[in-house]
């Protein structure tokens, strides 16, 4: 994922909260100095709109229209006018349609929540962590926010994964302001994204009651930490042999739609972390896939990342339709590959076979994984109601 131009650690909701950092996560963010989430957030860059124009080059006249407003940085403008400007202030130029949603607009009802809503008698407000990254001179912005306590805990390991959420938002009409489940896991640094749909609000008409809406995200992901160490557990117990595949642990990820570099990391972790190289739990896969995903990532947080992190969810959540995804890839390259002969079509046949019996092997588990994704779905739906 490509580094932000800064970033901002966080702890605690306000001045009045005296929270730490994990001592998992203030180790990876050695020397760092928190500071708590209400200043983070308004010390982020604020937009405000005015009026634009157009030159006529026949008059060489500016030509104001109603059609079009700049959003631009307010104390940045000041700047300019003083001569000091060190960051432009202009952040886009939309239609009249479009409702700007400030950093505090969203931001601000979340704390009010996280004042009220506990965990084990203990106000969010005060356990909350986190980290904030600002892009393209801060009008994207991504954010990821965890409860210490909230969390999952692995047989083996001293360290958790931390439930919570990522929000973000950006002021060039590219990526409305969203939020989604999340969770890190504190042995290895890997980061869970999409744990819950994301829900989003466009900079378009009227803005929604936030508050409502962070109560609602935040009970999905209260819901989801138990439901986690299930689906967890039951990958475990699913095993890739890959001496009985056509494919190898990288050419496994290379199917499933992962571009060589990023198959090539994660293959590597999962190898590394399994008790054997050629017998993988899916479990596992899906570490080595957020292991790529998490500290090799090449592009930008937002829709570029997205649809690998639902694949790589799928290899935990949905291992049938995992197999099938590979094994239809895997089909659709030995038909691209061409008829090479009668012995090249039984090899192809044989491993076709191979990646079906895995399939076969997955059925008993399969019915288990459905019952709980619909447990986890109507729980989510009483929830909301």
């Amino acid at each position: 994922m490509k580094d932000p131009e800064t970033a901002t650690v966080f702890a605690g909701l306000d001045g009045r909260t005296d929270t730490e950092l994990p001592s998992w996560y203030a180790d990876r963010k050695e020397k760092i100095q928190p500071v708590s989430f209400s200043k983070a957030v308004r010390d982020l860059p604020q937009a405000v709109d005015t009026k634009v124009a157009y030159r006529n080059p026949y008059t060489d006249e500016w030509v104001e229209t109603d059609r079009f407003n700049a959003i631009v940085e307010p104390s940045r403008l000041q700047a300019e006018a003083d001569g000091n400007a060190e960051t432009e202030s202009l952040f886009h130029i939309p239609t009249d349609s479009y409702a700007i949603i400030n950093p505090v607009d969203v931001y601000s009802p979340l704390e009010e929540v996280l004042r009220e809503e506990t965990i084990d008698g203990t106000p969010l407000g005060e356990v909350m962590f986190g980290e904030i990254r600002r892009y393209r001179g801060g009008g994207e912005v991504h954010m990821d926010i965890m409860f210490d306590g909230l969390e999952v805990r692995l047989p083996g390991r001293s360290d958790p994964i931390t439930m919570g959420v990522t929000s973000g938002y950006d002021f060039f009409g590219e990526h409305a302001v969203y939020v989604e489940g999340f969770a890190q896991d504190g042995y290895c640094s890997n980061t869970m994204r999409s744990l819950t749909d994301k829900e989003v609000i466009k900079h378009v008409g009227d803005v929604r009651n936030f508050q409502t809406w962070w109560e609602e995200l935040l009970a999905q992901v209260e819901l989801i930490a138990d439901d986690l160490f299930e689906f967890i557990r039951d990958a475990q117990d699913i095993d890739l042999d890959f001496s009985e595949l056509p494919f190898t642990v990288t050419e496994f990820y290379s199917l499933l739609g992962f571009p060589d570099y990023l198959a090539e990391r994660a293959a590597g972790d999962a190898e590394a972390n399994a008790a054997s190289p050629f017998e993988i739990d899916m479990w596992t896969l899906h570490s080595g896939a957020t292991y790529a995903l998490t500290h090799f990532f090449q592009g930008k947080e937002g829709a570029s990342l997205d649809q690998y992190v639902r694949t790589a969810n799928d290899i935990l959540f949905n291992p049938e339709g995992t197999i099938e995804r590979v094994e239809r890839a895997y089909e659709e390259q030995l038909e691209a590959d061409g008829d090479e002969g009668s012995q090249a079509s039984l090899a192809g046949e044989r491993a076709l076979a191979s990646i079906e019996r895995v399939n076969e092997d997955l059925q008993a588990n399969v019915e288990q994984f459905e019952e709980r994704e619909d447990a986890l779905r109507e729980r989510f739906q009483d929830a909301m109601s």
